[in-house]
């Protein structure tokens, strides 16, 4: 059958329209569908488009990362070689010539920040790096105390109930270290099998400072406090283990310091978090040497770094609350630092007049309370190289302020406002006033006029003590925490790499908090890195000083109710 198609020109017009309507609503639609596929179009071109350029972006961003890596670690070949130059060549005196000690600091360094920025091994890298040749650990001395520890799972098969026999024992050595000497802790996991259903069980291997290591926790423990704590250089270290018959090298050690304070940064922000809990806080900084690297080959230069001092301390008024310090590293003194630091900090802060906290000032979150320890030393000094009669009045002046916080300490903070009011206040107001009256007798361009106007400026922004029990006269906390800063910079000489400051920071925070609460900071970060891998992110609070205090104490209570 042959269908034949109308012929609209003799169709009904009626008709003729209808055809007509149909044939424009389907033009129409052919025209949108043409629009959606060319919107379609260029759109996806544009998209992509955005996609290469973000993965160019990726990649240089990878190739520039992997590039930084390959030139530290080629510095870091480049300095063991010359470092093996200078063992190999020094004919003359055994002791460390001053170009082989630079070597060595710098390699050390460089290999804490390797150690600090390298992920853990499982974890797949996004760097492809030169394979390497595993280093072949050479067996623990003969000599040194074995201490046998065998894990188990159970007792019983959880299955049926029935006994294990002993398949075989897997043995791993662990070196550790107890104060005066050095053991091998063997531990022992044997593999049970049920005599009944023959299932096969093993105990977990305990958790390790740092994973694949042998290193245990009292030893990282000591290496960590003998170079922040007691200021000795792992090379040194090194040496030490050396005479015992160990060997441990700088290298080595330097990868454990990385990964281990890394670990650790937890710990150390549950202590910031701690110290700005505080109503008052003390501040400071100090300087470092920061190197600057060059091409490996001794043109390595130094800048001036920073570590930053935040500390609280409370005993003073009675208030109970544990002595806390937090160290933060910068590469500069810029006034961005502190501000960061201090931005979610609410309460006074005891400091110098640094103009770099003004920026946290003006927030009115931060109140300053100024230091009369330093506008007393301007005078002090006056008077020791002059022997001005003005200056050595005003220190005497100076002292019955502190005359009156003798009296004060350990007392309650009311108590210690109601003492201040009283025979504090009297002695600061006339202070002030016989300051002002003096620099009207003398000529402004003198030291000593420099030195009253200092005073002039400080002393309306320590006024706040006299009302205040939780505030101090000065900022003498914060300076006794830059100490060790000042001591250990004359020994290690600088930071290598501002990995290296981070990670001397996060050391600094823990081993001088402990010691603020009169905590052997080597038993208690001992005990600390025995758990901390386990232990949950958001309850680093009961791993701080004090709580481990608390359980040594009870602890002894319980062995004398024993």
């Amino acid at each position: 059958m042959i269908e034949h198609t109308p012929n609209l020109a003799t169709s009904p017009p009626e008709v003729q329209a209808l055809f007509a309507a149909q044939a424009a609503e389907l033009a129409r639609k052919d025209a949108e569908m043409l629009g959606l596929s060319l919107s379609h179009a260029t759109a996806q071109k544009r998209l992509k488009a955005e996609m290469a350029s973000v993965g160019a972006a990726l990649s240089a961003e990878r190739h520039a990362h992997a590039r930084a890596i390959q030139n530290r670690d080629t510095i870091i070949a480049d300095l063991r070689l010359q470092l093996h130059g200078h063992k190999k060549h020094r004919f003359g005196s055994k002791s460390e010539s001053s170009a082989q000690l630079a070597l060595e600091l710098v390699l050390e360094e460089l290999e804490i920040e390797q150690a600090a920025e390298t992920d853990n091994e499982d974890e797949p890298s996004e760097v492809t790096a030169p394979p390497r040749t595993p280093r072949k650990r050479k067996p623990f001395p003969k000599g040194l105390r074995r201490v046998v520890r065998t894990i188990t799972p159970s007792d019983a098969c959880t299955d049926c109930g029935g006994s294990f026999k002993v398949l075989g024992t897997d043995v791993m050595e662990e070196l550790e270290y107890v104060p005066g000497h050095y053991i091998v802790t063997q531990i022992g996991r044997p593999r049970l099998a049920c005599t009944c259903c023959e299932k096969v069980v093993q105990a977990e291997m305990p958790s390790r400072p740092i994973p694949k290591s042998f290193v245990g926790p009292a030893l990282m423990a000591h290496i960590l406090c003998c170079k922040y704590g007691y200021h000795l250089p792992l090379y040194r270290q090194s040496q030490m283990f050396a005479n015992e018959g160990i060997d441990l090298s700088g290298s080595l050690m330097a990868g454990w310091v990385g990964k281990c304070t890394k670990l650790l940064e937890r710990l150390s922000d549950a202590i910031r978090d701690h110290v700005f809990e505080a109503q008052a806080i003390f501040m400071d900084d100090t300087t470092v040497k920061l190197l600057q690297k060059g091409n490996g080959k001794g043109k390595n230069k130094t800048k001036t770094a920073r570590l930053w001092v935040y500390a609280r301390k409370e005993n003073t008024w009675a208030s109970g609350a544990p002595p806390a310090v937090w160290y933060q590293f910068s590469t500069s003194r810029g006034a961005e630092h502190p501000s960061k630091h201090l931005e979610t900090y609410k309460g006074f802060a005891h400091a110098d007049a640094y103009a770099g906290y003004n920026d946290a000032y003006r927030t009115g979150r931060v109140k300053e309370m100024a230091c009369m320890a330093h506008v007393r030393r301007e005078f002090f000094d006056l008077y020791q190289s002059a022997k001005l009669p003005v200056a050595g009045e005003a220190v005497l002046r100076i002292k019955k302020l502190y005359d009156v916080e003798t009296q004060a300490r350990f007392l309650p903070a009311s108590e210690r406002v109601a003492l201040r009011q009283e025979h504090a206040k009297p002695i600061f107001d006339d202070l002030e006033v016989w300051l002002k009256e003096q620099l009207g007798k003398i000529s402004s361009k003198t030291p000593l006029a420099k030195a009253i106007k200092y005073a002039l400026a400080r002393m309306p922004k320590a006024r706040p003590y006299l009302d205040n029990g939780f505030l101090e006269l000065d900022n003498n906390t914060a300076e006794r925490a830059v100490r060790p800063v000042a001591v250990g910079r004359k020994n290690y000489l600088f930071m290598g790499s501002e990995a290296g400051g981070k990670s001397a920071a996060i050391a600094y925070t823990l081993i001088e908090t402990a010691k603020m609460n009169k905590i052997n900071p080597e038993a208690w970060l001992a005990w600390v890195l025995e758990r901390i891998q386990d232990h949950p992110a958001n309850r680093m609070q009961d791993l701080l000083p004090w709580a481990y205090q608390e359980m040594i104490e009870a602890q002894e209570q319980s062995a004398l109710a024993a």
